[in-house]
C-alpha cells in the first residue's frame, strides 16, 4: 500500500468496544506503524443497555470518564492523526447520540459508529497486517461483547464479511445469571448461539478456508488460560475447549473460579464467550484456531496509513456497488453529481472558509449523492427519494461510518420535494450549501442531458449571508424555459426555510 506519511508522524486509534475501550498510539517510520503506548480500560458498556435498549446513566458515565482520560493523553494531536470508532453496543443504543456528543468533546475527536460489516473489514485488515504476506485462504473470528464477526479473506483482501448479534457480555447476562456455571446453562447457551450463527454454515464451510484465526478478547482470554495450564502456545483446540468447560462447571460460579491465566475482569463474561466459541467450532468444523495479535484498532491504523486515497477509493467503490445493486442510471447519476460539484465550486469561490481540501471533500460527497439520488426508483417512482434515504440509513457500506451514511441519506431525501418537511438542521451551513447545489443540479439536469452552465453564477449575498443568488445571462431563460421555470420553483421552495434563493438575470 502506498504511503506518503512522513517519518515521525503520530497516529492514534480509539476502539470503543462493548467490553473494553482501547487507545493505541504510535509513530510512523519507513511507512510502518510502531506502537509507543497502549491503554485499555474494561468499561463493560455492553452490559449497560436497559430493556428499552438505552444506555443507563451509570454506563454512560463510566464511558465518559474513560474517554476523558484518553482525551488528556491525546491533547495536542491533530484531527488527521486520530480515528475513533464505536461498535455493537452503540449501534444498538437508542440514545447513542446522548453519549457520543459529550464523549466526543471529552475525547477531543469525533467518534464514528461503524456498521457490523465495516467492523469486520477493519478486523480482517488488522489481523492480516500481523500475519505473513501469503495468499492463504483465511477464516477470521472475533468474539466481542455484543457481536461476533466472521470474515473470509486471502492475503490482505477480505472477501466475505458478516456480523452476528451474539457476544460474551450478552450471552453471559442471558444464560449465566449471577455468574452461575452449570452443564445445562452451557448447553442452552451453545444451542442459542448456534441458532443465531446458523446461517454461517453455508458461508464459512471448511472447504472455503485453509486456516482459522481468532482475535480479540474472548479468544485471547481462552488462549491465556490454556497456555497457563500447559496447552500448546498460539492455538486453541477442541480438546482445550472441553477441558476449560469442565473447569468452569466444576467451579460452579465465576466468583469461585481460580484458574492461572484468567484475568479478574474476564471471569464474569467467560461463560458466554466460551459457549459461543464452542458453538463456532462445532458449526464450522474448526479443529484448531490460531491466535493472532491483530484486531480492529490495528485495522484503523492501517486505514490511516493507507489514506487518504485508499479510504476514498473504498467508499467510492461502495457507492458504485449500491447504485448498481438498485439499478440507478450511472450516467445520469454521475452527471448530477458533477453539475452539483461545479456549482459548489462557483458558490465557494468567494467564501474564505473553504480551502481546496475542504472543498474537495464536499465535492466528493456531492458526487456520491448524485450517484445515489435515484436508488429508490425501483421501489416507487413518486417517493423514490424517501426510499433512497431509507436504503442508505439501513445498509452496510464498506468504508463508511453510520453517521456519514445518514448525512448522505439526508441529501438523497432532500434533493427533491418540500424543504420545510425535512428534519435537518438548517443552521448547518455546510449541509445547506450541499443540499442547495444538489437540488439545483437535479433541476438543471431534468432532461437527463448535459445542462448549459455557461454564464450561470452562484454566490451567497455579502450583506445577507443566509441568502443565495443564482445569476444567469440575458438569453439563458429564453433558451431554456423549462429549466428557468424549475429554478423559479426552487426559489419558492427555499422561502419556507431560514434561507432564501434569488434567481436573477446577471
Amino acid at each position: 500500500m502506498t504511503n506518503n506519511m512522513q517519518n515521525g508522524t503520530r497516529l492514534a486509534a480509539v476502539d470503543l468496544g462493548s467490553n473494553s475501550f482501547r487507545l493505541e498510539i504510535g509513530r510512523v517510520e519507513g511507512g510502518q506503524f510502531y506502537r509507543t503506548e497502549y491503554l485499555k480500560e474494561t468499561v463493560r458498556q455492553g452490559g449497560g443497555l436497559d430493556e428499552s435498549r438505552n444506555l443507563t446513566p451509570a454506563a454512560m458515565q463510566i464511558g465518559w470518564d474513560c474517554l476523558a482520560r484518553f482525551g488528556e493523553r491525546l491533547a495536542g494531536f491533530s484531527a488527521d492523526e486520530v480515528r475513533a470508532v464505536a461498535t455493537q453496543t452503540l449501534r444498538e443504543a437508542r440514545n447513542r447520540d446522548d453519549f457520543l456528543r459529550p464523549g466526543g468533546q471529552l475525547l477531543g475527536f469525533p467518534i464514528d459508529v461503524i456498521s457490523g460489516r465495516e467492523e469486520a473489514r477493519l478486523i480482517y485488515q488488522g489481523v492480516a497486517q500481523a500475519l505473513p504476506r501469503q495468499e492463504q485462504r483465511r477464516l477470521v473470528i472475533d468474539i466481542g461483547g455484543r457481536s461476533t464477526e466472521l470474515i473470509l479473506g486471502s492475503g490482505l483482501e477480505p472477501m466475505q464479511m458478516e456480523s452476528y448479534r451474539v457476544g460474551s457480555i450478552a450471552w453471559s447476562m442471558r444464560y449465566f445469571t449471577n455468574g452461575q456455571f452449570t452443564k445445562r446453562s452451557f448447553q442452552t447457551a451453545e444451542i442459542a448461539a448456534k441458532a443465531v450463527l446458523d446461517e454461517a454454515i453455508s458461508l464459512y464451510q471448511p472447504d472455503q478456508w485453509e486456516v482459522a484465526y481468532g482475535s480479540a478478547g474472548t479468544v485471547n482470554a481462552v488462549g491465556d488460560v490454556l497456555v497457563a495450564a500447559g496447552w500448546p502456545t498460539g492455538s486453541i483446540s477442541q480438546e482445550g475447549l472441553d477441558w476449560l468447560l469442565d473447569k468452569l462447571i466444576a467451579a460452579q460460579s465465576a466468583d469461585r473460579l481460580r484458574l492461572p491465566g484468567m484475568k479478574e475482569d474476564r471471569k464474569a463474561i467467560i461463560g458466554g464467550g466460551l459457549s459461543i466459541l464452542r458453538a463456532l467450532f462445532d458449526l464450522l468444523g474448526i479443529e484448531s484456531l490460531q491466535l493472532t495479535s491483530g484486531g480492529l484498532r490495528h485495522g484503523l491504523l492501517m486505514d490511516m496509513l493507507g489514506q487518504n486515497q485508499h479510504h476514498s477509493d473504498l467508499r467510492t467503490h461502495s457507492v458504485e456497488r449500491l447504485a448498481a445493486k438498485f439499478g440507478a442510471d450511472p450516467v445520469h447519476g454521475k452527471r448530477v453529481g458533477q453539475v452539483a460539484s461545479v456549482l459548489l465550486e462557483r458558490l465557494c469561490a468567494n467564501l474564505p472558509q473553504y480551502d481546496p481540501g475542504a472543498l474537495a471533500r464536499m465535492q466528493e460527497k456531492l458526487i456520491w449523492a448524485g450517484q445515489l439520488h435515484e436508488i429508490g426508483s425501483r421501489i416507487s417512482h413518486s417517493d423514490y427519494h424517501k426510499h433512497g434515504a431509507y436504503i442508505l440509513d439501513n445498509t452496510d457500506a464498506m468504508g463508511f461510518a453510520l453517521a456519514e451514511l445518514h448525512r448522505l441519506s439526508l441529501l438523497v431525501l432532500g434533493h427533491r420535494g418540500k424543504l420545510r418537511k425535512l428534519d435537518v438542521d438548517f443552521c448547518d451551513e455546510v449541509f445547506v450549501q450541499k443540499l442547495l447545489v444538489l437540488r439545483l443540479a437535479v433541476a438543471l439536469c431534468h432532461a437527463r442531458s448535459e445542462p448549459d452552465l455557461d454564464g450561470l453564477s452562484l454566490c451567497q449575498d455579502s450583506k445577507t449571508l443566509n441568502r443565495f443568488v443564482l445569476g444567469f445571462r440575458s438569453d439563458w431563460a429564453k433558451m431554456h424555459p423549462q429549466s428557468a421555470h424549475l429554478l423559479n420553483e426552487e426559489s419558492i421552495a427555499w422561502q419556507k426555510t431560514p434561507w432564501s434563493l434569488g434567481v436573477v438575470e446577471s
